[in-house]
């Protein structure tokens, strides 16, 4: 079950993950492209890229509150995401491991109850508010929203399982695994410009002109050298925490949905009235009291 104003919220979704994609690939397609080096990489797009996803997360708030869902459903709605990003984006001052963050457990769970929507909301507006708490505003803080945000919306597409013990390891190996996506996807925002200025590519290192077979080996041969073993304690932590907490925490969230999509009192049409009871049946309950 989900709550009404997925359906606008989702096509805002859809954008901003159009804009994400395009923003981390669009380097990688215009070989003409100057190339300033790590330190200003994005330094003139990543404003703009930070603008459009933060305002399209803005929209899809907005669309729940204008949707067909009952007035209350709606408020309520938009009132738990911002208690959830306010309590997860805290959680990035607790000590992390080389990398294992807590804050990948309540996105991926708010994605899992709640749908993709708001599980793309949640990811993305927790890391910017995280970032303005600890003070880590840069051209990687709207990549980072957007690899956030798609671990909250693919949550949404997984399964659920009638017990909740599978639920739990579905979700467990789903946080592992996007323990690895996460540092990878992240790393395709500066790989590009790692290397300025060289005209033939080394082995690690994208230039203009790489096919793209070529350029997919040389990114994976530089995420096994520089990135992984960071990421496995990423994948790990999540997978941890998730067996560790995900269950109350499941219990507590589907509570609440539950309690978010009731349904307004209507009135019975006249064709519908309950047919009064039987004089056998009114006889029953007068011997039973």
């Amino acid at each position: 079950m989900r709550l009404g104003g997925m359906h606008e919220a989702s096509w805002v979704v859809a954008a901003a993950t159009a804009v994400g994609v395009a923003a981390f690939l669009y380097p990688l397609l215009l070989p003409a492209i100057h190339r300033t080096g790590d330190a200003g990489s994005h330094a003139a797009d990543a404003p703009l890229v930070l603008t459009a996803v933060t305002a399209l997360c803005a929209l899809a708030s907005l669309a729940e509150l204008g949707s067909a869902a009952p007035a209350g459903t709606r408020s309520k709605t938009v009132a738990l995401l911002g208690v959830l990003v306010a309590t997860d984006a805290t959680l990035r001052l607790a000590p992390s491991f080389v990398g294992a963050s807590p804050i990948f457990l309540l996105i991926l769970l708010v994605g899992y109850v709640y749908g993709s929507a708001l599980g793309f909301q949640m990811g993305a507006l927790t890391l910017l508010l995280s970032a303005f708490i600890t003070g880590g505003i840069g051209p990687w803080l709207p990549y980072e929203m957007l690899g956030a945000g798609w671990v909250g919306l693919t949550a949404g597409w997984l399964p659920h399982p009638a017990r909740m013990r599978s639920r739990i390891l579905l979700l467990a190996a789903f946080g592992a695994l996007w323990g690895l996506l996460y540092g990878a996807i992240l790393d395709l925002w500066f790989w590009p410009f790692l290397a300025p200025g060289l005209d033939t590519p080394t082995a690690l290192t994208w230039t203009p002109g790489l096919s793209a077979g070529a350029a997919l080996a040389h990114f994976a041969r530089f995420y096994l050298v520089t990135s992984l073993p960071t990421d496995l304690l990423r994948a790990a932590g999540n997978a941890v925490l998730v067996l560790a907490l995900g269950a109350p925490i499941l219990r507590v969230l589907e509570r609440f949905r539950t309690r978010f999509t009731w349904q307004p009192w209507t009135d019975l049409d006249p064709g519908d009235a309950v047919p009064a009871p039987s004089p056998a049946a009114t006889t029953a309950r007068g011997l039973h009291g």
